[in-house]
C-alpha cells in the first residue's frame, strides 16, 4: 500500500511540474541545470523530481546540485553531503563567507541575493546555462502580498527570468505546487530535509505575517490562494511563456 501511495504522489507532482515546465518552456534538450539545494524539503523534492522526470521524457538534461555553505549548520551540511553522495547525485558545495560592510544590515533579501549570486558564479564557472530554484506556489503568493502591502505594487517571482544577457536562465518548476504537497512528498519519500539553521531567522517576520494571514483566511475561504494568483494573472504579471515576455 505504501508503495502505491508513493507512486501516486510522485506521479501527481511530476505531472504538475511537467505542465509548468511545458507551459513556460523551462527546460530544453541538452540543458545543463544547476539546482540550488539548501537542504530543505522543497529543494530536495525539486532535485529528485527533476531526476525522476528524465525517465519519463524523450529529452535529456544534466543536473548539478549546488549547496551554498555560509559557515553555519556544519552538521546539517555534512548530512546533506552524505545524502547526495549516497544517491549518486552530481553535486558541488560552494563555500563562501560574506563580507559585511560597517553599518550594513543582514536581511533575508541580502542573504538570498548573495546566495543566488554564488549560484550564478558556479553555473558560469562550470558551463551550466540554467539555475533551478525551488520556490513553490505559497512562496509566490506570499511575495505578491509582501510587494502589495509593503511596496505598493502587484508583482511576484516569475517562472523564468534571464540574467546576464541570456547567459543564465533562472527557472522555478514548482510554482504550481503548494508547500504542503512538497512536505507530504518529502515525508513519503523519506528525504532527509533539514530544518532552518539561519542565525538571522528572526528577520523573516514580514513573510511569516503573510503566511499566517493566508493560513487564517484560507480556513474561512479555501479559494484564497487561487484567487490571489488569478488576480496576478489578470494583471499579466505572472503567467506568460518566455516568448510572450520578450525573453527570446
Amino acid at each position: 500500500m505504501a508503495g502505491k501511495r508513493t507512486d501516486k504522489c510522485e506521479y501527481f507532482l511530476l505531472k504538475k511540474m511537467g505542465k509548468t515546465i511545458s507551459d513556460y518552456e523551462l527546460i530544453e534538450n541538452n540543458d545543463r541545470i544547476v539546482v540550488g539545494v539548501s537542504g530543505g524539503k522543497d529543494s530536495l523534492s525539486l532535485l529528485r523530481l527533476l531526476r525522476v522526470r528524465l525517465n519519463c521524457i524523450p529529452i535529456n538534461y544534466e543536473l548539478l546540485a549546488v549547496h551554498i555553505d555560509l559557515g553555519y549548520g556544519v552538521n546539517q551540511m555534512e548530512k546533506l553531503s552524505k545524502y547526495l553522495q549516497q544517491e549518486n547525485y552530481q553535486y558541488h558545495i560552494e563555500r563562501i563567507r560574506f563580507e559585511v560592510k560597517p553599518g550594513e544590515k543582514i536581511s533575508c533579501f541580502w542573504c538570498s541575493w548573495n546566495r543566488r549570486k554564488a549560484l550564478f558564479k558556479v553555473a558560469d564557472r562550470f558551463g551550466f546555462n540554467k539555475v533551478a530554484l525551488a520556490h513553490n506556489k505559497d512562496d509566490l503568493i506570499e511575495t505578491a502580498l509582501l510587494n502589495l502591502f509593503y511596496h505598493g505594487e502587484i508583482s511576484t517571482m516569475l517562472p523564468s527570468l534571464e540574467f546576464f544577457q541570456g547567459r543564465i536562465l533562472v527557472i522555478r518548476p514548482l510554482v504550481n505546487i503548494e508547500a504542503c504537497e512538497l512536505k507530504r512528498y518529502a515525508d513519503i519519500m523519506r528525504l532527509p530535509y533539514l530544518e532552518h539553521s539561519c542565525p538571522f531567522q528572526a528577520d523573516v517576520t514580514k513573510r511569516m505575517e503573510m503566511r499566517n494571514l493566508i493560513s487564517s483566511l484560507s480556513r474561512k475561504n479555501p479559494h484564497i490562494k487561487g484567487n490571489i494568483l488569478k488576480s496576478i494573472e489578470r494583471k499579466e504579471v505572472l503567467y506568460k511563456p518566455r516568448r510572450m515576455l520578450g525573453l527570446e
